[in-house]
């Protein structure tokens, strides 16, 4: 999966450049020699994951009035994300594999933590006129989450 959609992984190893995610027919082409195809996937998909975290990380917190200090990519096994007190955000690499509207929500959700590092009414109430959909991503994570730890190294 990638961004929601299911998408056949297609090995082309003669083929040169860098992967490459196609939609006729939804497929993903990685190059190169099968031996290095699993950990070229990965990082490919980690790159994605923190170009579209970035950004939504970004916008979010521009419309929210903070900023933070760094934002990585991790491998972890319990959080889709995490903020820290020094503004630093975390996110799983494998929310690139879910609906945009899911990785949209885990990062309105740490971001308005720069604000309430709680889970309290205000913060939710800011949670939720940034990301209106929160109750439906919430939902889609509890549903499909764990599925998603079986992509990956």
């Amino acid at each position: 999966m990638l961004r929601g959609i299911t998408y056949v992984i297609t090995h082309e190893p003669d083929r040169r450049g860098l992967i490459s995610a196609m939609s006729d027919p939804d497929r993903i082409v990685v190059p190169g020699d099968a031996a290095h195809l699993k950990r070229r996937l990965t990082d490919w998909l980690k790159r994605e994951a923190k170009r579209d975290l970035l950004q939504a990380s970004e916008t979010h917190a521009r419309a929210i009035g903070v900023t933070f200090r760094k934002l990585s990519i991790r491998d972890q096994a319990s959080r889709w994300g995490s903020c820290s007190a020094d503004g630093s955000l975390s996110y799983s690499w494998r929310l690139i594999l879910a609906p945009s509207h899911v990785l949209d929500y885990v990062a309105v959700h740490e971001v308005a933590h720069l604000k309430h590092m709680n889970h309290g009414m205000r913060f939710w109430r800011l949670v939720l006129a940034h990301c209106p959909h929160a109750g439906e991503a919430r939902n889609w994570l509890r549903r499909h989450g764990a599925g998603l730890h079986r992509y990956g190294v």
